[in-house]
């Protein structure tokens, strides 16, 4: 069966990853964000790698006007419909505590833009009766820590809403996977100190196609990251509100 991806975001570093190896799929893709320019030389070059067809599309997350007609080119194609949210913004947390206004703008980013286009989405899928939505997280959504508190409160409420939306898209035969990334080599990350273990977006990129493929609802990637969360949410507050990390 034919499949279309949507991908929104698909300017960043994992997205780029996720659409070669979607178009080597024969995938139709349709490459969504503000920059067009780079999301029509995207395209291009997805489609030299052989999707079957692959187009750039408008979406800003503050902006649901942009939805729609997304929604609509998508309803255009045949088969199965899926999703792919690679949105957010993660300003430096010192930033926002100099300008709080800036809060409201991650949270659009990463959290409430995205759960609107999908909750948009949704009826489309439930209709075909198939598909499936890969929402990427963060780890740093796991537990509120000093230097990114608001970024992940963000990815902290959009893996809550993927939570629920896979509870519902399950009754229609759809799909809901939740990727929670830890460092990735992408503009986002650069220039961060302290960072370890840093994965390569291709890396992830496979990670997620496996997921999807075997239906997993949340996935760590790298997979160790799991672990480590696992001991970072079990620090007793009393210790954790103390340290730097």
């Amino acid at each position: 069966m034919h499949k279309t991806w949507i991908i929104l975001g698909a300017t960043s570093s994992m997205s780029r990853a996720m659409t070669r190896r979607l178009a080597k799929e024969g995938a139709t893709l349709l490459l969504c964000g503000r920059d067009i320019v780079d999301l029509e030389a995207t395209a291009a070059d997805a489609r030299a790698r052989g999707a079957s067809e692959a187009v750039a599309l408008k979406f800003d997350a503050r902006d649901t006007d942009t939805f729609a007609p997304i929604i609509e080119t998508a309803r255009a194609q045949a088969g199965e419909i899926n999703c792919a949210v690679f949105v957010g913004s993660m300003p430096e947390q010192s930033a926002i505590d100099a300008d709080p206004t800036l809060v409201a703008g991650v949270i659009q980013d990463s959290h409430t833009g995205p759960a609107t286009f999908l909750s948009m989405l949704a009826p489309l899928m439930e209709e075909r009766g198939m598909g499936t939505v890969v929402g990427v997280t963060s780890v740093a959504g796991d537990r509120g820590r000093i230097g990114n508190y608001v970024y992940g409160s963000a990815k902290a409420g959009f893996a809550t809403y993927l939570s629920g939306l896979r509870n519902r898209l399950t009754r229609a035969g759809g799909h809901v996977v939740t990727v929670k990334p830890g460092f990735v080599d992408t503009a986002m990350t650069w220039g961060i100190e302290g960072m370890f273990l840093v994965a390569s977006p291709d890396d992830v990129a496979k990670d997620i196609l496996k997921a999807v493929e075997k239906k997993r609802n949340v996935i760590y990637t790298p997979f160790f990251w799991r672990y480590i969360m696992l001991i970072i949410r079990h620090i007793p507050e009393m210790v954790f509100k103390k340290m730097s990390i």
